[in-house]
């Protein structure tokens, strides 16, 4: 027998070999068709794998990541198997489960190219075997046979990826008449997978690499009932309205040049204002938090980054060192604000008394994303951090680790995002070759994070393997309106740069000691959030936040001198408005800023200008009468007043 330990704690005799349907089943035959996947000491596993030791347990359903992380590897494999019985001799990569849904990078035989016109037979043809209910089977294998296996297939992707495996750790999962390299978990069988739909297809380089093969990569996404399906298509058909590429482009918030350069993107005067509004907002958060403004150079000597351990770690994804005419010299562009920080901290002597030092930059860096990796604003080669560095003594690095939570916290509440994850990512014990630092450094460091988390009562989930190369960190996942998960937020603790940059302090035994690094970027990055923040809203900014408060819309010429009266009296109210004076029709104007989603429309002609007013439409709401300008500015003040109330600061 064995004792099966529960989420709740409490625990149960089973016989040596149960597996997780069979657990399921003995709770409650419901459950059993329910559940998806098992969790077995924290490693995701298939239901039907037998359970031989005393383990704790946790049963993963739909409503759970673990479970559609099960049933969309398993879809990956359902589609890989119609694509390989529809195209005969077709080689594989990788087919992974993703956020929503999964893909599978194929390289069909023949120089065949794969069109979304093929899209809905494929569909068709994973519907009749998802119908057979074929079972999936995990065979551990050895590295010579498997080798020997997709050798015999040709498939030069699979011995690639199993030639870096070590001999005893390698699994194959059968399906129906295909075979694949993987580590599972899958589903017991292809029976719940009923609604399918196959999302579009683009080219993916081997490995990510641009000097190997461009593969065809398919995107799809499955669900247990058609309903959900549907739903999904619904809101993606809604996603697309609110694309920040479309927005931005017709809000004329940011633009790309090629002249300029792929990744690169160029503010245009509104995109400029928004972006302006956040670093003012961030920046006075800053001031009362106690934070330091510095700027440091957009470039760095090569062996800053060495020193740091950036340019080991992350050498390849940055732009490559620039020569100067000096030999031997060789600078970069910034990859990172932290190295520059230290340095700041290091030009002088601190005490333990100076401390907590918090300096903070928005600060622009630089990395060589891959091209097929580029993506408007959420994924670019250069973009700006609302970066701080907090240097403290480790008697107060959770005190300050907290009240960095706090302004987090303020930011959501601020933008209206309710709906968020926390996320502990720390070091892969099993693979710290990736990480710099000792273990005794990693073990506080990790600590310090989880008694934080503890103390401030945050709900978190923990994820190793995801930490940063030189310390753990909290990260924010946040849901949009579309329900949609992005990372924002990050705060990370770190006791190996200060070694690697030798930063002491003075303490108060008079000897020399390490200071504690924080770093944190609530924003992430400017652009990325920017880009969020677009979709989260539609391009319907709070009105504290909006580039264009409000624009004055003369009925015809003769109305310009007082619109322009109205003009000057608005913005002297620091109310950002802008005049509309172009010779149309006072209907297609409407129809214009509507379109330009500026919050208020104040329309001028001669009732207006007799009287001192404005009359008045809201976005999106239509007329609100006539006012006094003095009237309408209050208006305006109050309801940034209410909406800017979460700013308010308890430090």
């Amino acid at each position: 027998m064995i004792k099966i330990t529960f989420p709740d704690g409490k625990t149960k005799e089973y016989p040596e070999g149960i597996t997780g349907k069979e657990i399921a089943a003995g709770i409650h035959p419901a459950l059993a068709k329910e559940v998806l996947s098992i969790s077995v000491n924290g490693e995701i596993w298939d239901l039907t794998r037998p359970i031989t030791k005393d383990a704790t347990i946790r049963l993963h359903k739909w409503e759970d990541e673990e479970g559609k992380h099960t049933f969309w590897h398993s879809s990956a494999h359902l589609m890989a198997e119609a694509l390989e019985i529809m195209y005969p001799g077709t080689k594989f990569g990788i087919g992974p489960a993703i956020e929503n849904g999964f893909y599978y990078d194929v390289d069909p035989a023949g120089g065949k190219v794969i069109t979304e016109a093929d899209l809905p037979v494929i569909e068709k043809k994973m519907q009749k075997l998802a119908r057979e209910k074929q079972e999936f089977r995990r065979e551990e294998i050895s590295k010579k046979d498997a080798l020997k296996l997709y050798r015999e297939k040709g498939d030069e992707y699979k011995v690639e990826l199993i030639s870096e495996l070590e001999d005893g750790t390698i699994t194959l999962y059968r399906s129906g008449h295909f075979t694949d390299l993987c580590r599972g978990p899958h589903l017991p069988d292809t029976s719940p997978i009923k609604a399918i739909k196959l999302l579009n297809v683009a080219g993916a380089y081997w490995r990510g690499d641009e000097k190997r093969k461009q593969l065809t990569r398919i995107y799809g996404i499955t669900f247990p009932r058609q309903k959900m399906l549907d739903e999904y298509l619904e809101m993606l058909e809604k996603a697309k309205e609110r694309d920040h590429r479309k927005l931005g482009k017709e809000l004329e918030l940011f633009t790309f040049s090629q002249k300029v350069g792929q990744g690169l993107p160029l503010w245009l005067p509104r995109g400029a204002r928004l972006r302006d509004k956040l670093v003012d907002f961030l920046r006075k958060v800053q001031e009362i938090y106690g934070y330091d403004p510095v700027i440091t150079p957009h470039i760095g000597h090569k062996d800053l980054y060495t020193t740091s351990g950036h340019y080991e770690k992350y050498g390849k994804d940055s732009f490559q060192p620039m020569k100067t005419p000096q030999e031997g010299e060789e600078f970069m562009l910034k990859p990172m604000n932290c190295p520059h920080h230290c340095e700041i901290y290091k030009s002088k002597p601190h005490s333990y008394r100076d401390l907590p030092v918090r300096l903070a930059e928005f600060g622009t860096v630089y990395r060589y994303e891959m091209s097929g990796e580029l993506h408007g604003l959420t994924r670019v080669r250069g973009f700006t951090q609302d970066d701080a560095h907090i240097f403290c003594r480790p008697d107060q690095l959770k005190e300050e680790f907290i009240k960095v939570i706090d302004i987090v916290f303020l930011i959501f509440n601020s933008l209206g995002f309710e709906d968020y994850d926390a996320q502990i990512s720390l070091r892969d014990p099993a693979d710290k070759e990736k990480y710099i630092g000792s273990d005794e450094n990693w073990e506080k460091a990790e600590q310090a994070i989880i008694e934080a988390c503890a103390e401030k009562k945050l709900q978190t989930k923990t994820v190793r393997g995801e930490a940063a190369f030189y310390g753990p960190k909290l990260d924010f996942m946040v849901r949009d309106v579309l329900g949609r998960k992005w990372q924002l937020g990050t705060i990370q603790v770190d006791y190996n740069l200060p070694e690697r940059f030798d930063l002491e302090y003075i303490g108060a035994d008079n000897q020399r000691h390490r200071p504690v690094m924080i770093h944190r970027a609530p924003f992430g990055s400017l652009e990325r959030f920017v880009s969020i923040l677009i979709e989260h809203t539609g391009g319907k900014f709070p009105l504290w936040l909006a580039p264009d408060q409000a624009i004055v819309l003369p009925i015809s010429e003769k109305y310009h001198d007082y619109a322009k009266k109205v003009l000057y009296f608005l913005n002297n109210s620091d109310i950002r408005t802008l005049i509309d004076d172009r010779n149309e029709k006072i209907g297609r104007k409407i129809r214009d800023n509507e379109l330009m989603k500026i919050p208020y429309l104040l329309i001028v002609g001669k009732k207006e200008a007799e009287s001192g007013t404005v009359s008045v439409r809201r976005q999106g709401e239509g007329d609100q009468g006539m006012m006094s300008l003095e009237a309408f500015a209050r208006l305006v003040k109050e309801e940034i007043r209410k909406q800017t109330a979460a700013h308010t600061v308890n430090v």
